[in-house]
C-alpha cells in the first residue's frame, strides 16, 4: 500500500511540475503591460494554457475512454474537430472582450487555432500509455493468481501420494506387530504437521526440508530393512542449511525411487545432496525394471508435478536431468537456493 501511495503522489507531482512550468513561461517571454499595439499579453497565454490543460484531462479521462475504447472512433475524432474550432472562437471571444486593441490577423489566427492540437495528441498518447500500464499490471496479477492456484493444486496432489506411501509402511509394521509402530506413528504425525503447515509457506529452510526427507527415508528403511540398500549422503554446511527452498520439492524424486526401485533383484537407492554458495545439487539413483515401468497409471504423477513446480518457481534457476541407462534410473537436479 505505501508503494502505491508514493507512486500516486509522484505522478501528481510530475503533472504539477510540468503544468507549473508551462504556465510560468508566458511571463518570461511575453509582455504583460500590453504596450505594443496588437500584441497579446502574457495574461492571455496564461488563461488559454489553463484551458488547454483542461482539454488535456477532458480528452484523457472522458473522451478517449468513452469513445475510442468502445470502438466509436468516428465520434472521438468528430469531437476533437469540434473542440479545435470551439477553442478558436472561444479565444477570439476572449480577445474581443478583454483585449479589444488586438487585431486577429493571419499570424494571430495560427496562434489561436493550432495550440489545442499538441495538447489533444499528447493527452491521447498519455491515455494509451496509462491503459497499457494498467492492462499489463492486471495481466500480471491474473498470471500471479493463476500460478498460485496451479501451485496449490500441484502441492495438493503430492500430499495424498506421500500419505499413501507412509500408511503402506505402517500397515507393514502393524502386520509384524512391531514395537516400532508407536514411535513411527509419532514420526508420521510430525511429518503430517510439516505437510499441513510448512507446505503452505512459500519457502522453508533447507534444514527443514532435509529433516523431512530423512524422516521419510527412516520410515522406508523400517519397512524394507536390509532388502533394499539405501544410502543417504547429505553433508551440507550449516550456513547452507539456512537458505530457503520450496517445501516438499525433493521428496517426489525419493518417492519415485522407492516406488520403482524395490521388489527387484539387488535393489539399491542412492541419494546425494550438497550445497555450495547457494547452489544445491541433488541426485537420486535407483535400479528399476523397465518391464514394470508402466505398471501403475499414477507412476509419473510425482515427477510430472515436481517438474511443473520447478518450471513455475525456478524458471531460470534450475537444471533437471533424468536418465535411464542400463536399468539405472538417475535424476540430477541443480537448483539456485534463495
Amino acid at each position: 500500500m505505501p508503494a502505491k501511495i508514493n507512486s500516486k503522489y509522484t505522478t501528481v507531482l510530475v503533472h504539477v511540475f510540468i503544468w507549473g512550468l508551462l504556465l510560468s513561461l508566458p511571463h518570461f517571454f511575453f509582455d504583460n503591460r500590453n504596450t505594443r499595439p496588437g500584441s497579446l499579453p502574457s495574461s492571455f497565454y496564461f488563461i488559454t494554457n489553463l484551458y488547454h490543460i483542461g482539454l488535456f484531462y477532458f480528452n484523457a479521462f472522458f473522451l478517449y475512454p468513452l469513445f475510442l475504447n468502445k470502438k466509436r472512433w468516428w465520434a472521438f475524432f468528430l469531437f476533437l474537430v469540434v473542440i479545435v474550432f470551439f477553442s478558436y472562437y472561444l479565444k477570439v471571444f476572449i480577445i474581443k472582450q478583454w483585449y479589444p486593441q488586438v487585431v486577429v490577423d493571419e499570424l494571430l489566427f495560427r496562434i489561436l487555432f493550432f495550440p489545442p492540437f499538441p495538447f489533444l495528441v499528447i493527452s491521447t498518447i498519455y491515455r494509451v500509455i496509462v491503459n497499457k500500464i494498467a492492462h499489463d499490471k492486471k495481466q500480471k496479477e491474473i498470471e500471479t493468481e493463476h500460478l498460485a492456484i496451479k501451485l496449490k493444486f500441484l502441492r495438493s496432489q503430492i500430499s495424498p501420494h506421500f500419505i499413501f506411501n507412509v500408511l503402506t509402511n505402517l500397515v507393514s509394521l502393524a502386520r509384524k506387530r512391531s514395537e516400532l509402530l508407536e514411535p513411527q506413528l509419532i514420526k508420521l504425525s510430525e511429518l503430517m504437521r510439516y505437510i499441513l503447515y510448512e507446505s503452505d509457506e512459500k519457502k522453508v529452510s533447507l534444514s527443514k526440508e532435509l529433516d523431512y526427507l530423512k524422516s521419510y527415508i527412516d520410515l522406508q528403511e523400517l519397512r524394507f530393512g536390509e532388502d533394499v540398500a539405501i544410502d543417504l549422503d547429505a553433508q551440507i554446511p550449516e550456513v547452507e542449511l539456512q537458505r530457503n527452498i520450496e517445501p516438499m520439492l525433493l521428496i517426489p524424486f525419493v518417492e519415485n525411487a522407492f516406488k520403482h526401485g524395490v521388489g527387484i533383484d539387488q535393489p539399491f537407492i542412492e541419494i546425494h545432496l550438497e550445497s555450495h554458495e547457494g547452489v544445491l545439487k541433488f541426485e537420486v539413483r535407483n535400479k528399476f525394471n523397465p518391464g514394470e515401468e508402466t505398471k501403475d497409471m499414477s507412476s509419473g504423477i510425482g515427477l510430472e508435478n515436481v517438474q511443473s513446480r520447478l518450471a513455475l518457481l525456478y524458471p531460470k534457476e534450475h537444471s533437471l536431468v533424468i536418465k535411464r541407462e542400463n536399468n539405472i534410473f538417475n535424476i540430477s537436479l541443480t537448483l539456485k537456493l534463495r
